[in-house]
């Protein structure tokens, strides 16, 4: 049993940067006798991959309690719904009065736009109903909550009585997820005067026009998008932008984080990411998920592609993954715009995915608040209905816009903001799109090739795409059509030979030799089979990625180690990884009789026809949970011959 520590020691004191270095401190540390509790020493994984995320703009979605539309300044109100720029009336109710229509549609986590209290003015006649104008990060928004209700994350924290504490209550018993929006670039623009006039939980901290302590940068707006210093440094459309060289600032931004966090938010997209320096992001990203291991963590680059260094170093590096910007403009381009190279322009993706350290975390979509709306661009339902197919089987996170579904659209002026911003009108529940998401939202959960594993390209046109996606022995085989009716001779899937049933249409085809013959894809077609394997089991689940290693066809990386699971070093008994993509290996390892224990473990290269290849490093140490879920991140370190 683990005790409590003696009073001069202090598990805190221990608390370094890398799990590893957390475990070497407590060897050398503590005398041979003394037992502490080892909660710190691992990782908890929430395991994001299978998420289906939806994400709304609060103020239009659902207007659950009419009593606070108006505010405190009833002029940035419209109850018509007619003026574009001002609120409509969504609140906190509303989404708890949908969230079982989200739910049956699929939907695991709702990502919504910031809730933090907004200024409450108009800058050129618009209001700040996205929230991305903020005033004060430690208080709700008033417009959000029930009229009267305190708005304050400090004077709440012990009753935790909020329409927001509901909500994250409502979406909890239901098994969903929040992700809050945040913003830790800038807070307000120049409206009547007043810019960048920041509070803490109502005290006035800073302000632009009267920055005595350095809370902002003060360069002007960005002239050169190419110069990396400008885009980190100057504003936004004339955000009034936070200088993170100031301490009491960077001390602020993650303290007001960690209060929605211990309220019971369980992830945080982060906006604006590319115009703050990577060094702030680390320092940030290390402090929240010391805070809450277990939060899920993703940023908004704009327009960040695989062919872009610095957004696929920011991807690696920061502590947090990143919204796949570049897997939206191609399936836009594909699906939406007619490309003449179709399925290659997507696929061309793909190929890049070694880039990234983690492919399979990038959150995907096909439009989103700051871009016209799919259905703008395509208005075909058939269409979409193959775009949603699409990221809903490839790997990544898929994020559905609010009212996609629905197939909510408004073209005026091309749809862009605010127009791709319309309010929810309709809760069908039996759409094409609704059922789709649902089908394929559950397939997600249930197959773990669709949210973990490597993606093969098996016949590929501009008008056609069949893909397998493989992890272990499940399979899952997907067969997309942009164009016409079309037969293909044979296709490869990769499953076992036998009766297959489509997850979408519930017709069934017949597997031989691996192949299907004679497949009929309808014009804009989805076919979708599922094969799930058998499922890792055990005490402590440990889920390995290993990046940086650069296999050839014969190689295959395994991980030994001095504890049974591992092979007691016998490195023929090693485990095995999966391959995933080349710079990307993979692995879920049980364990029972480790669990609990302290191992040493190093990652090695099976070879056929030659000697194994070991890592050329001292053996990698780890506290192994007791029980869980836990995840490494590695990377392999030169190898050197057995």
């Amino acid at each position: 049993m683990v005790q409590n520590p003696p009073s001069q020691f202090s598990p805190e004191q221990y608390k370094v940067d890398s799990p590893r270095a957390q475990v070497e401190a407590l060897i050398q540390a503590p005398a041979s006798e003394t037992e502490i509790d080892l909660e710190f020493l691992y990782t908890r994984d929430i395991e994001f991959r299978q998420e289906t995320i939806y994400f709304l703009v609060v103020d239009r979605f659902f207007d659950g309690d009419p009593d606070n539309s108006e505010g405190i300044n009833s002029d940035l109100y419209d109850p018509n719904q007619q003026d574009w720029g001002k609120y409509w009336g969504g609140d906190l109710q509303g989404v708890i009065d949908k969230l079982d229509y989200l739910k049956n549609m699929g939907v695991t986590a709702v990502w919504l736009t910031p809730l933090f209290e907004q200024v409450e003015d108009l800058l050129i006649s618009n209001a700040a109903m996205h929230g991305y104008w903020t005033k004060d990060f430690k208080r709700i928004n008033p417009r959000y909550i029930a009229e009267g209700e305190n708005p304050s994350l400090n004077e709440t924290q012990e009753t935790k009585n909020t329409t927001f504490d509901r909500l994250i209550e409502e979406l909890h018993q239901r098994n969903m997820k929040l992700v809050l929006d945040i913003v830790c670039n800038h807070s307000s623009p120049d409206t009547n005067g007043s810019k960048g006039e920041l509070y803490d939980d109502g005290v006035k901290i800073a302000d632009f026009n009267d920055d005595v302590n350095h809370w902002y940068h003060h360069y002007g707006e960005v002239q050169n998008w190419e110069d990396d210093w400008q885009v980190q440094n100057c504003e936004l459309a004339g955000l009034a932008t936070f200088n993170e060289n100031n301490s009491e600032y960077r001390q602020y931004i993650k303290s007001a984080i960690k209060q929605w966090l211990d309220r019971g938010v369980d992830a945080l997209r982060v906006d604006t990411v590319k115009h703050m320096p990577i060094w702030f992001w680390q320092e940030f990203t290390g402090d929240i998920t010391n805070h809450k291991p277990d939060v899920f963590i993703f940023g908004e680059w704009i327009y960040s592609h695989p062919g872009d260094d610095r957004s696929i170093e920011f991807a690696n590096e920061s502590g947090m993954t990143i919204l796949d910007f570049g897997l939206c403009v191609a399936i836009r381009a594909a699906l939406a715009q007619g490309s003449e190279n179709g399925f290659h322009t997507i696929q061309y993706i793909f190929d890049q995915d070694h880039r990234y350290n983690g492919a399979t975390e990038l959150v995907t979509f096909i439009d989103n608040h700051d871009m016209c709306r799919f259905q703008t661009l395509n208005p075909d339902p058939a269409m979409l209905k193959v775009a949603i197919a699409l990221i809903m089987t490839v790997r990544g996170i898929p994020c559905i816009y609010y009212g996609t579904e629905q197939y909510l659209h408004n073209d005026t002026d091309g749809g862009n903001d605010p127009y791709n911003r319309p309010m929810m009108e309709s809760w069908d529940t039996d759409t094409e799109i609704y059922r789709y998401i649902r089908l394929l939202s559950g397939l997600r959960r249930l197959n773990p090739a669709v949210s973990m594993g490597s993606h093969w390209q098996k016949y590929i046109t501009p008008d056609i795409y069949c893909y397998v996606r493989r992890y272990r022995d499940s399979i899952c085989f997907v067969a997309l059509s942009r164009g016409g009716a079309v037969t293909l001779p044979e296709v490869e899937t990769e499953l076992p030979d036998g009766e297959h049933t489509c997850v979408i249409t519930r017709n069934k085809y017949e597997v031989k030799d691996g192949k299907i013959y004679n497949l009929r894809l309808e014009e804009r077609g989805v076919i979708v089979f599922s094969h799930v394997g058998e499922r890792i089991k055990g005490e402590t689940i440990v889920r390995v990625q290993l990046n940086g290693v650069n296999t050839q066809p014969g190689e295959t990386i395994v991980i030994t180690g001095d504890c049974p699971e591992l092979g007691n070093w016998d490195i023929s008994k090693a485990y095995p990884l999966e391959y995933i993509n080349t710079n990307t290996w993979s692995a879920e390892i049980p364990f029972n009789e480790s669990a609990g224990n302290l191992i040493s473990y190093k990652y090695a290269m099976w070879r056929e026809g030659r000697s194994p290849l070991r890592e050329n490093l001292v053996n990698r140490r780890w506290v192994i949970a007791k029980e869980g879920t836990v995840k490494w991140r590695d990377t392999w370190a030169s190898g050197r011959e057995s």
